[in-house]
């Protein structure tokens, strides 16, 4: 009879790897990017910054950005960049170049009116479905979600992709301009109208270097959630400043919860929790600590710069596990985060925030799809670093 060889880390690596293969070639082909524009706009800034507008060495260009150019997430920025059609050169080419366009794209000593025209073409027109949305409901208030989902589908994106190609289309139109408050609604404006309000004259460059890889919760009845029955694949946990009842963190929080993030992730079918549904609020036990190392996604607000919630996120961060950031427009990005992409909310007052709603649910969307679809192309401190870094959870003690 035959002896079993007992298979080694390095031969369940490979499976997990051909089983990820074979999942991706089954899936739809993705008619297009699998990132927002803003993201790849960011990187296309990162070439034009280092080689000046001339070709640059794809090896050197992340050598300086800090990143490994073998990286399941370096990969992919050349990828949805190639896809917006802002440069030349794959994930293998020797040499990266920016187009014609993507130099205008990119370019903040261009007329703001000529930079705004080519990022427009880009990230709307020449994405086939997204022409096709724009050019059915441009003029006309922000369709129900349905309505577009309904219409991209049409348009020849497969069903499994629809609410994928909405929330893209929607943060691309946001970013570009097209989408804007107008008569206390938001807006899908002409492109004529968008340059007609633009200046034309070169515009100054912005505060954030070129290159920078840079929204009433009814809490549930009953019991409280315990871990020990917590089905942590389908957990969302919400890392937030909670603070006392009826104290500005604790409303802040209630709002974000329930009426932005909890309909944005309704289409994962993730329950949301948060830390005050386990434990006493303000205090982190054993329980937080495992929400946040066993949960599928984290999404973390970095609002009031709350000591608890950083203290929870660099665990999560160590773990190399998938979190989205959000935080409110008022507070600024702490310094070891702001190269890590994060969804800004305005708060300034019931007339800025009620208008962009959906507009913040599609952009937190958009970010869980791409950290629970891979979960290695979503940096953090940690994995900028020290890339190779891999932790393992074996249990708490005592277990």
């Amino acid at each position: 009879m035959p002896r079993k060889t007992k298979s080694t880390p390095i031969d369940e690596a490979n499976l997990k790897v051909e089983k990820a293969v074979t999942e991706r070639k089954k899936r739809a082909q993705r008619p297009f990017p699998a990132s927002p524009f803003e993201e790849a706009i960011d990187f296309a800034q990162a070439v034009l910054k280092f080689g000046s507008g001339q070709p640059v060495r794809r090896l050197s260009l992340f050598d300086n950005l800090g990143k490994s150019p073998e990286s399941g997430a370096s990969r992919q920025l050349i990828i949805n960049a190639n896809k917006y059609g802002l440069i030349e050169g794959g994930y293998q080419a020797e040499q990266l170049k920016l187009t014609p366009d993507g130099q205008k794209a990119a370019d903040d000593d261009v007329s703001k009116r000529e930079q705004t025209r080519a990022r427009v073409k880009l990230a709307i027109e020449d994405i086939e479905p997204f022409a096709k949305l724009y050019e059915r409901f441009v003029t006309n208030k922000l369709p129900a979600r349905a309505a577009l989902t309904d219409a991209a589908k049409e348009f020849g994106v497969p069903a499994e992709l629809a609410e994928e190609a909405v929330d893209t289309f929607i943060v691309n139109l946001r970013y570009v301009g097209l989408l804007q408050t107008l008569s206390g609604a938001e807006r899908i404006v002409t492109v004529e109208h968008l340059l007609d309000s633009l200046p034309s004259s070169p515009r100054q460059a912005n505060n954030l270097p070129a290159g920078t890889l840079s929204l009433q919760h009814n809490r549930p009845s009953g019991a409280l959630i315990t871990a020990e029955h917590a089905q942590f694949e389908s957990i969302c946990f919400y890392v937030t400043p909670i603070g006392e009842d009826d104290s500005e963190q604790r409303r802040h929080s209630d709002l974000f919860l329930g009426s932005i993030v909890e309909p944005a992730l309704e289409q994962f079918h993730l329950k949301v929790i948060r830390a005050d549904a386990i434990d006493k609020p303000g205090t982190i036990t054993r329980q937080i600590i495992e929400y946040l190392l066993k949960s599928r996604l984290v999404i973390a607000d970095l609002s009031f710069h709350n000591p608890n919630v950083f203290y929870e996120l660099a665990l999560r961060h160590a773990m190399r596990l998938p979190v989205v950031q959000l935080i409110r427009s008022a507070d600024r990005v702490p310094f070891d985060l702001n190269q890590v992409r994060t969804i800004r909310i305005d708060t300034s007052d019931i007339y800025s925030l009620v208008p962009k709603i959906d507009t913040y649910r599609s952009e937190i969307a958009s970010q869980v799809r791409r950290a629970l679809d891979d979960p290695d192309s979503v940096d953090n401190p940690v994995t900028t670093y020290y890339p190779g870094l891999r932790m393992s959870l074996d249990g708490p003690a005592g277990s």
